[in-house]
């Protein structure tokens, strides 16, 4: 939730141009990785929530590659750019780890 708050702050201040070639895919990637998160916890089956997860990662991904873009295009530093792909680094690891515990205790049906 934070991360995507945080791109959210950068992108609004862009040009027009920047927001919409670049600065919309960016916040809706990063805004994906916690809504995914959030609606395959809310699910009823743990498979399902496996598969939301495993849509997360890949907003993340695709979020990593927006920063990289934007780094390469003078829209973010890089030193910002390096903070957030490293937060993205974290909760990548972070996220992985829930996907490999999720159903660990259940039986497949």
């Amino acid at each position: 939730m934070e991360l995507g708050e945080e791109v959210w702050s950068l992108v609004i201040a862009w040009d027009h141009f920047s927001k919409d070639c670049l600065g919309k895919q960016l916040v809706r990637s990063s805004d994906s990785i916690s809504a995914n998160i959030a609606e395959g916890y809310g699910r009823f089956h743990y498979k399902e929530n496996q598969k939301f997860c495993y849509y997360s990662r890949g907003s993340l991904e695709e979020t990593q590659g927006h920063i990289e873009k934007a780094v390469r295009r003078n829209l973010i530093s890089s030193e910002k750019g390096k903070e957030l792909y490293s937060k993205l680094e974290t909760l990548k690891k972070r996220l992985s780890r829930y996907i490999g515990s999720i159903g660990k205790n259940q039986k497949d049906s």
